[in-house]
């Protein structure tokens, strides 16, 4: 019985002991992270407007979330995302692809070919966007140089001036900055599948391709929907790239998501309105991982 209670003690002991280790970094993350959200999710009821300080921030309840919801610009940001999410996780998951596939092959300097096809992924995202303007700059950009040293063009190309080709060039820098991670990604699962299956494949005739679609593709197919989920998910609340490349210009031919929720907070100062933004952005993303959740769910039972 002495033993039982010294063993209770001491477990008693080991759980108080881990409270208090806990505790601090608890309440750091409460203060830092629940209570801004807590207090962010209320000003979306409130009638916040810091261009009228003197006004009382009264609740409208949902009056800000309809006329987010009613806004054309919103919906053209939605629409902008999407296509920005779209042509970019799409074309990093196969330059990724294809990438891992090369780099998982045995060649002389292989490792160091690694190291270097890393590199933009460690460069933050706003040096990434600025790096991204000096080279599409229509006076002095390095593109339109080499461009014109090679005789491709008689004239300087104003590369941000139009809609399309705006959203074309962020999606360029995008891709150029993301797609090795999902490289590292594939190349992480490609390590793991057995040689004995291409090996087998190869004796039974099999092509490339065959081994490609018929071996590689299913067996990464776990990793593909979780390289595929993080990067729609980043996609979607991108800011940074947008905001030092482009300004959401022209036209708003590039105004995501995140940054038309700046534009009402930190613009037009309407704090009410910015947050509902916000939070609907929120909805839309948590959407999305719910969607990815069950299709992973979903592969993994099959």
């Amino acid at each position: 019985m002495n033993a039982i209670k010294q063993l209770t003690s001491n477990k008693r002991n080991e759980l108080n002991t881990a409270v208090a280790l806990i505790l601090p970094a608890a309440i750091i993350m409460a203060v830092v992270t629940i209570y801004p959200l807590v207090q962010s999710f209320i000003i979306s009821f409130r009638d916040w407007d810091l261009l009228k300080p003197n006004d009382p921030h009264i609740f409208v309840w949902f009056e800000n979330y309809k006329n987010v919801l009613t806004d054309p610009l919103f919906f053209n940001s939605v629409k902008v995302t999407g296509l920005f999410v779209i042509c970019a996780v799409s074309l990093e998951i196969i330059f990724g692809l294809f990438l891992a596939l090369l780099l998982n092959r045995e060649f002389v300097g292989r490792q160091f070919i690694r190291m270097i096809a890393l590199l933009p992924w460690a460069v933050p995202a706003v040096v990434n966007g600025i790096m991204w303007k000096w080279i599409l700059n229509p006076s002095y950009g390095a593109l339109n140089g080499l461009l014109h040293q090679f005789g491709l063009i008689d004239k300087y190309i104003i590369w941000l001036g139009s809609p399309g080709m705006a959203l074309a060039t962020v999606v360029v820098a995008d891709v150029w900055k993301e797609t090795p991670f999902i490289m590292l990604l594939l190349l992480s699962a490609l390590q793991t599948v057995p040689k004995d299956l291409y090996e087998a494949a190869t004796v039974d005739g099999a092509s490339n391709l065959q081994k490609l679609l018929l071996i590689t593709i299913p067996l990464l197919r776990p990793t593909l929907f979780v390289a595929i989920s993080l990067r729609t998910i980043w996609a979607l609340k991108s800011f940074d790239l947008i905001y030092t490349l482009t300004a959401g210009g022209p036209s708003n031919a590039t105004s995501v998501l995140g940054y038309y929720t700046y534009q009402k907070s930190f613009v037009s100062l309407d704090l009410g309105k910015g947050s509902a933004a916000a939070y609907i952005m929120t909805a839309i993303i948590m959407l999305v991982v719910i969607l990815y959740q069950r299709a992973i769910y979903r592969e993994v039972n099959y």
